[in-house]
């Protein structure tokens, strides 16, 4: 884990893929990029506009869209030096509940996505006279457990581990090539992704660090433009210092994620969540109405 701050510019006309372009980071990291003379082309659930000032539709979740998309996007840009990693979804669950199909999806769309847009693009990455760099949006929540939340840290500690591996497979090679993989970890940040757990009454304001949207695209667009770019880094040093706890002592911060919980559920913080029966429950003996209600709606992370 480097404690530098990313900062920097991007070399004018590098070639840049971002997925979930049309969201809160995606959108900001964008345009930051474009400012600096990098050509970049999005990714996102929905296009706007075409290829070279717009955001080409995929549904990362869809193999054949994915490699269509990917390869329209190379063609675009003439190659490619980059791929940033934000698309994502964020859906409540219940670990002891069924897999499908919101746990599923989270986990097929945050981290099987970002798997299968890599390897679109690895050839094209591989290819350039530099070494390609790769950077993915994981969360604090890849190494932070809270409740309801599963399938999404699931799904960003396995973000994670497949940077690892990419790392050792492709980041290394006699003759120079290679990539660069950076694993950004952002706190907590008021993007779409949360809407979903506010409509269900597991809101994260006040539960996990806070930062802001211009931190992640500090720290993504620092990632692209450094020398040398950071194995893995959180966008404040707050968030440096957390991350450090959590790789070195994940019992000692878990303890006091169970503290929080419990003091949080007997002050009747989850008391309107369809979901928190059980746990309200275990944390304090009370025993609260277990709601029903229809499927949560999925919302981008991006």
């Amino acid at each position: 884990m480097s404690l530098r701050r990313t900062r920097g510019t991007v070399p004018a006309g590098t070639r840049v893929l971002v997925t979930g372009a049309a969201g809160g980071f995606g959108g900001p990291t964008v345009a930051r990029l474009r400012e600096q003379g990098a050509r970049v082309v999005g990714l996102d659930r929905s296009a706007g506009g075409d290829a070279t000032g717009g955001v080409l539709a995929c549904d990362i979740t869809d193999p054949q869209a994915v490699e269509r998309a990917v390869a329209e996007a190379v063609r675009t840009l003439g190659g490619l030096d980059a791929v940033v990693h934000y698309a994502g979804i964020g859906i409540p669950n219940d670990a002891g509940g069924p897999l499908e199909p919101d746990a599923l999806k989270v986990v097929d769309t945050n981290l099987f996505g970002a798997w299968r847009v890599t390897s679109a693009a690895l050839p094209a990455l591989l290819e350039g006279p530099g070494k390609g760099r790769v950077v993915f949006v994981a969360s604090e929540l890849a190494y932070v457990t809270l409740p309801f939340l599963s399938a999404y840290s699931v799904a960003k500690r396995g973000m994670s581990a497949y940077a690892d591996a990419l790392r050792l497979e492709y980041g290394t090679a006699v003759d120079g090539g290679g990539l660069h993989v950076t694993t950004v970890y952002p706190g907590y940040v008021r993007t779409p992704i949360h809407e979903a757990g506010y409509e269900v009454g597991l809101s994260l304001e006040g539960q996990v660090r806070r930062e802001e949207v211009e931190d992640v695209v500090r720290t993504v667009v620092g990632a692209l433009a450094a020398p040398r770019p950071p194995r893995d880094i959180a966008g404040t040093l707050a968030g440096q210092a957390e991350l450090w706890v959590g790789r070195h002592a994940p019992g000692l911060l878990g303890r006091g994620v169970v503290r929080r919980i419990r003091q949080q559920a007997a002050a009747g913080r989850f008391d309107s969540s369809p979901v928190a029966a059980g746990l309200i429950r275990r944390f304090t003996g009370r025993t609260v109405p277990a709601v029903t209600t229809d499927r949560t709606p999925e919302r981008s992370a991006s």
